[in-house]
């Protein structure tokens, strides 16, 4: 089992947005473990902040237990809009009404205030960043910018860029959407093959859910209940696979690891090439691949392979070995 010892810290930070707070969790290393306590933050994706990601725990732990047993200081930054940070004004008006909500160039901006604060805490000058998915795009923004404050950077089913599809326009979407626990429900049956076991159980999902459900107040008092989202994150993954990402591979200095899931289609063999190929400034590219996994391996049966593969790849290759976490 993991050693839980220490308790997860929380707090709220000064944004770019004037009146506007960030929320960060953190948890300390449990050991030195060969990691040297170095800081790694988390940036979640699309439609659920860090609670229901990096810091959710199963049975056997969290992704941030492992990394704190591994000695890493683990923090996970929600965005605004997302968990414990501010939500925007817009999101109390029609969707309609504004433009999708946190972008990857405005989210970029709430990451190096995070960044700012966590090397400040730790009297370091770099970190270590895990991206899942359109989390990828300000991670990148930011890595590409402030090369010197990043250490390695691990891509967890990050979207890339696909061609300019002929004669098609990406759609034009809202300020925000409601997302309910069956939209979630649906994102991790749809990739499966037929005839395969699941690769979350359904009593582990509907524990899951009641958490996802708890991220938003409001969230009960809708048919069917549903936490509200910002649509920046979706709007630029539809923009990727349209031909335009908002940032450059090409200008990333620091060590990446691709991690995807086997049956993660939204990202293809053909993705992952073209941003290993991309990222060719990096000095340490992998592009590592984990069987009977979707885009939300993090919260599936083969959760613990992704761990494993992210300590190792943080410890850049120190002979240490990896706990186990049963």
């Amino acid at each position: 089992m993991i050693d839980r010892q220490g308790e997860e810290r929380t707090y709220r930070i000064a944004g770019p947005r004037d009146q506007m707070g960030l929320f960060l969790r953190h948890r300390a290393a449990h050991s030195r473990n060969g990691a040297s306590g170095r800081p790694v933050l988390y940036v979640h994706g699309a439609t659920f902040p860090s609670a229901l990601s990096i810091a959710y725990r199963f049975k056997n732990g969290s992704w941030a237990d492992a990394l704190a047993e591994a000695g890493f200081d683990i923090w996970g930054l929600d965005f605004y809009g997302f968990g414990g940070s501010d939500h925007y004004p817009e999101m109390e008006r029609p969707a309609e009404e504004n433009p999708p909500l946190c972008g990857a160039a405005d989210a970029s901006e709430q990451l190096l205030h995070a960044i700012r604060f966590i090397l400040a805490h730790h009297q370091v000058p770099s970190l270590s960043l895990i991206a899942h998915s359109w989390g990828s795009m300000p991670t990148g923004i930011v890595a590409a910018h402030y090369p010197a404050l990043i250490d390695r950077i691990v891509l967890f089913a990050p979207i890339t860029l696909r061609g300019p599809r002929r004669y098609e326009r990406p759609p034009v979407f809202p300020a925000w959407r409601l997302v309910s626990v069956e939209d979630q429900w649906n994102r991790f049956v749809e990739d499966v093959p037929p005839g395969e076991t699941p690769v979350l159980a359904r009593d582990e999902f509907d524990a899951w859910a009641s958490a996802y459900l708890q991220s938003d107040a409001d969230s009960r008092t809708r048919t069917p209940p549903a936490v509200r989202t910002p649509l920046g994150p979706f709007s630029e993954l539809i923009g990727a696979w349209h031909g335009d990402l908002p940032w450059d591979p090409g200008a990333v200095q620091a060590p990446v690891a691709i991690i995807r899931g086997e049956w993660d289609g939204l990202i293809t063999d053909a993705d992952a090439g073209w941003l290993f190929n991309a990222l060719a400034r990096s000095p340490d590219r992998r592009d590592i691949k984990i069987s009977r996994a979707t885009h939300l391996m993090h919260l599936e049966v083969m959760r613990e392979a992704l761990w494993r593969e992210s300590i190792a790849f943080l410890r850049a290759g120190s002979a240490v070995s990896v706990p186990a976490y049963r």
